[in-house]
């Protein structure tokens, strides 16, 4: 398993070092990696997210499958566009949603796998 803090920065932690450029980059890297957990932290927007996993959709589809109504889906698009998760493309009047890249893909798949997923176990849910 790789470490997740380098012994550099732990020697420079452990010593008192008042700034690291290691750990000013590990802390914007989690300042990221926040972001992007806040943006799954919503009920709906996970759901539309791993409905997305499978392929593009537009917002009719979306409302139809997770009965909802537009402006709830489309508030939580729009939410997960502004985060960039999400990405859209319009064909005439349909405007079309799909995972914004493979990093999105993977994190759903992983969500999926743990609580979803046949090998699922009680311990991962609620």
């Amino acid at each position: 398993m790789t470490a997740i803090v380098s012994k550099a920065l732990e020697t420079e932690l452990r010593d008192g070092a008042e700034f690291s450029p290691e750990l000013d980059q590990l802390m914007r890297k989690a300042r990221k990696a926040s972001d992007f957990l806040k943006a799954l932290s919503h009920e709906n927007r996970l759901l539309l997210l791993c409905l997305l996993a499978e392929r593009e959709r537009t917002v009719t589809e979306l409302e139809g499958l997770l009965s909802l109504r537009q402006p709830m889906v489309s508030q939580q698009l729009a939410r997960l566009r502004l985060d960039q998760l999400v990405t859209t493309r319009r064909d005439g009047k349909a405007m079309y949603y799909s995972l914004a890249n493979d990093d999105v893909r993977r994190v759903i798949a992983v969500i999926y796998d743990i609580f979803c997923g046949t090998g699922a176990t009680e311990t991962a849910k609620p």
